[in-house]
C-alpha cells in the first residue's frame, strides 16, 4: 500500500492502482478549468482541459473508504461540470466552506474576495464531533511554490475535523504538497499525486523537511 509518498503521474491512473477503499480522507484543489494565469504568466497543467481533471473523481471515489469525506476546492464558473462529475462518481455535496479574503484576487462583475470548497460525502459518514465553521478567514500562502498554492494553515483544520490520527489523507492534485504537509504535521499519513514533475519535486522536498522537523522533536 502506498503511504507517505508524493507520486508523479496521472491521478486517475495512480488512483486505479490503489486498493479499493483505502483512503480515509481526500482534500484536493484541482484546476478550476478557467485557463488560469498568474501575474508572472505561470499556468496550471490541464486548467483548460476538462478531460485531464474530471475523470479523476470516479477512481478517487473508488479509493475512498465507505462513509468518508472529500473536500474539493472549486470555482463557480465550472461548477456544473464538477458537480456532474462528483454525482457520477457517487459523491454528494453535504456542505460548503468559504474563506473570506481581505483583498480582491480578481475583478470582474464583482470583486473576487473569497475561495470556496465543497464537502463531499461517500455513503453516510458520521458528522464531525467539532465541525469547522462554514466561513473562515483566508490565509495567503504567497504562491511562492505554486501559482495557486493553499496555505497549510487553512488545510490543517480540515484534516483535524474530517479524519483521525493514523488515517490516510490523499490529494490527487497535490501541487506543492500543502495537503500532505498538513496531514503529516497532524499525525496522519499522506499520499500526494501530481502530473507536473516540478511540483512533485517541491512537494517531496517540503515533506522531507517535515520529516526532519519531526525527527528533531523526537530526538529532543
Amino acid at each position: 500500500m502506498k503511504r507517505n509518498l508524493i507520486i508523479e503521474g496521472d491521478a486517475a491512473h495512480v488512483l486505479n492502482t490503489l486498493p479499493e477503499g483505502c483512503v480515509d480522507l481526500v482534500i484536493t484543489d484541482p484546476p478550476y478549468l478557467v485557463n488560469y494565469q498568474d501575474r508572472l504568466g505561470s499556468k496550471l497543467k490541464n486548467d483548460d482541459n476538462p478531460e485531464g481533471v474530471l475523470p479523476v473523481f470516479a477512481p478517487m471515489a473508488r479509493a475512498m473508504t465507505q462513509d468518508s469525506y472529500a473536500i474539493c476546492f472549486a470555482g463557480w464558473s465550472a461548477l456544473p461540470q464538477f458537480t456532474a462529475a462528483w454525482e457520477a462518481a457517487g459523491l454528494r455535496i453535504v456542505s460548503q466552506i468559504i474563506w473570506q479574503k481581505r483583498y480582491a484576487s480578481r475583478r470582474g462583475f464583482t470583486q473576487y474576495r473569497h475561495e470556496s470548497a465543497y464537502v463531499l460525502a461517500k455513503g453516510n459518514p458520521a458528522r464531525p464531533k467539532q465541525p469547522v465553521p462554514s466561513v473562515m478567514e483566508w490565509v495567503y500562502s504567497g504562491n511562492r511554490a505554486h501559482p495557486t498554492e493553499k496555505a497549510v494553515e487553512i488545510l490543517a483544520p480540515l484534516v483535524r475535523c474530517f479524519s483521525k490520527a493514523g488515517d490516510l489523507v490523499c490529494d490527487p492534485f497535490s501541487g506543492s504538497g500543502s495537503t500532505s504537509v498538513a496531514a503529516a504535521l497532524n499525525g496522519r499519513d499522506y499520499l500526494g499525486i501530481d502530473i507536473d514533475p516540478k511540483h512533485v519535486a517541491t512537494a517531496q522536498a517540503r515533506l522531507a523537511g517535515v520529516a526532519r522537523y519531526q525527527a528533531g522533536r523526537v530526538a529532543a
